[in-house]
């Protein structure tokens, strides 16, 4: 995870022509693009092709291939349909000539209508956790030397897990895991980006809930993960830069792919996102 300032220039997409931006990934060591990053930059491709009245409010993608973190990103948008209270568009991700990535985006006018939504789950608050960082600096002096430094950086994405995992030495759980997650610094008051800055988080977590009950970690050398698609509805508005629960499940996991499932919620107790999420995971010989 990168410095805000960071975070914004990364979803800081350059119009290079009608419907088409440009986009660069940090350099964060990673040997592919982070997905979430793909997410939160076909969004903002979307969004800056729909008038300021209308709100996304559900996004589905499909990752196609692996991103190359060495080379810019060309999102292209397709103006699907404009209508008196939807907008629809499609973003296709493309590096050297290829799809790596396809997002579907539907927006809407405000409305009123029928209100209802699940209880949040009763938690312990923020204040009352430590930090992802503090949890990984703990853990990582009974890690091996060469992975002392993986994951303890600090960052602009503040994260408060309620049941922490050891990823390199993992223990069988229920496929449930919860966190508090917030930007660490003040956004700005544009709705849009604090949409952007969840969808760019979203992906952060949400495929390891199924490895929970399998003691496996993506930092195995015989355990290969990927996320496969992704799907988000946006229910109310909600900033960014606050605390927000992120109440993960994984109801299966069958033929190396997982699926999972999140509620995010805003202090207040109010369901302000949905997420869904298949994603590879395949165990190698040892």
């Amino acid at each position: 995870m990168q410095p805000l300032n960071k975070i914004i220039e990364t979803l800081d997409l350059e119009e290079i022509e009608l419907n088409h931006y440009l986009a660069t990934s940090p350099n964060e060591g990673w040997q592919r693009v982070y997905g979430g990053q793909v997410i939160g930059q076909a969004l903002v491709a979307a969004s800056r092709t729909v008038s300021t009245d209308r709100s996304a409010h559900s996004l589905h993608g499909y990752f196609l291939r692996a991103g190359d973190t060495d080379i810019p990103i060309l999102y292209k948008v397709d103006r699907i349909r404009d209508g008196k209270s939807f907008t629809t568009r499609r973003v296709v991700a493309v590096q050297r000539g290829q799809a790596i990535f396809t997002m579907s985006i539907s927006f809407q006018v405000d409305e009123e209508g029928l209100t209802h939504q699940f209880d949040m789950p009763d938690v312990p608050s923020p204040d009352a956790l430590p930090t992802d960082e503090e949890i990984r600096q703990q853990q990582a002096k009974s890690w091996p030397e060469e992975f002392q430094d993986s994951f303890l950086g600090s960052s602009a994405i503040q994260v408060k897990p309620i049941d922490p995992v050891d990823m390199l030495n993992p223990e069988p759980a229920p496929p449930v895991q919860r966190c508090w997650m917030r930007c660490g610094e003040k956004l700005p008051d544009d709705p849009r980006i604090h949409q952007c800055v969840l969808a760019y988080l979203s992906d952060w977590s949400l495929l390891d809930t199924a490895t929970r009950p399998h003691a496996v970690s993506f930092m195995q050398d015989n355990v290969q993960v990927a996320s496969l698609d992704h799907a988000m509805w946006f229910h109310r508005p909600f900033r960014a830069d606050e605390w927000l629960l992120y109440d993960q499940d994984s109801p299966s996991a069958n033929g190396a792919r997982g699926f999972n499932r999140g509620l995010i919620y805003n202090q207040a107790g109010e369901l302000v996102a949905s997420t869904t999420q298949e994603g590879l995971v395949r165990i190698h010989p040892e």
